[in-house]
């Protein structure tokens, strides 16, 4: 799935609202910002790509797609309310659109899900977060490109340190019983995605 204005449109058509011209526009802006290497049009991209293959896994497909879009409109490494704030502007967008209230709530919750602090609470936030963390399942080139844009992203943080900070997120999602909920997608990801983060642990070791 691409990123032009006809996917674009279709989806607002989709959720009965009409966005401005401008947010189009606006959103690609944010991902071409020059302090990000990961979280870029590449990322949306492969996002959409992959949830257009899942579609029909989705209870409101096109909440998610809406949700993918704004998921890392803002994206500044140096602030921790990243997923928050694209949730607000997700949510104010969808209001602005016409969309319907709850529709603009069910899609901020989807943004914040995405913080992966806590458990998806619906099937399609766990539809969602499963589509945002398939990089970690990527064949080993992509993921070792996306290990490398990370470390450009945090170029700021001294070697030794980020190289703590990564290792235990890393180790993190290792750590867990399973890292993709929804079984297609876990069929899918869940043995490269834990072949990459072992891989990649010990490379920082």
């Amino acid at each position: 799935m691409s990123l032009d204005l006809v996917n674009w449109g279709a989806v607002w058509r989709a959720l009965g609202a009409t966005p401005s011209d401008a947010l189009h526009a606006k959103l690609l802006a944010r991902y071409a910002e020059p302090q990000r290497a990961y979280h870029t049009q590449q990322h949306l991209a492969e996002c959409l790509a992959l949830f257009s293959e899942c579609r029909a896994l989705a209870q409101r497909p096109a909440e998610i797609e809406i949700a993918l879009w704004f998921h890392d409109a803002v994206y500044d490494v140096h602030r921790h309310d990243n997923e928050a704030v694209s949730a607000d502007w997700a949510r104010a967008a969808l209001l602005e659109a016409h969309a319907a209230p709850d529709v603009a709530e069910r899609v901020a919750a989807l943004v914040l899900a995405t913080r992966h602090s806590a458990a998806p609470a619906t099937p399609d936030e766990q539809l969602l977060v499963d589509i945002d963390l398939a990089i970690l399942g990527a064949a080993p080139a992509r993921f070792a490109e996306y290990e490398t844009q990370i470390r450009v992203e945090y170029a700021h943080v001294p070697p030794a340190v980020f190289g703590e900070k990564r290792g235990a997120i890393l180790a993190g999602f290792l750590a867990r019983p399973l890292l993709y909920g929804t079984p297609a997608l876990g069929a899918r990801f869940e043995a490269a995605a834990r072949a990459n983060l072992q891989a990649a642990i010990a490379s920082l070791g």
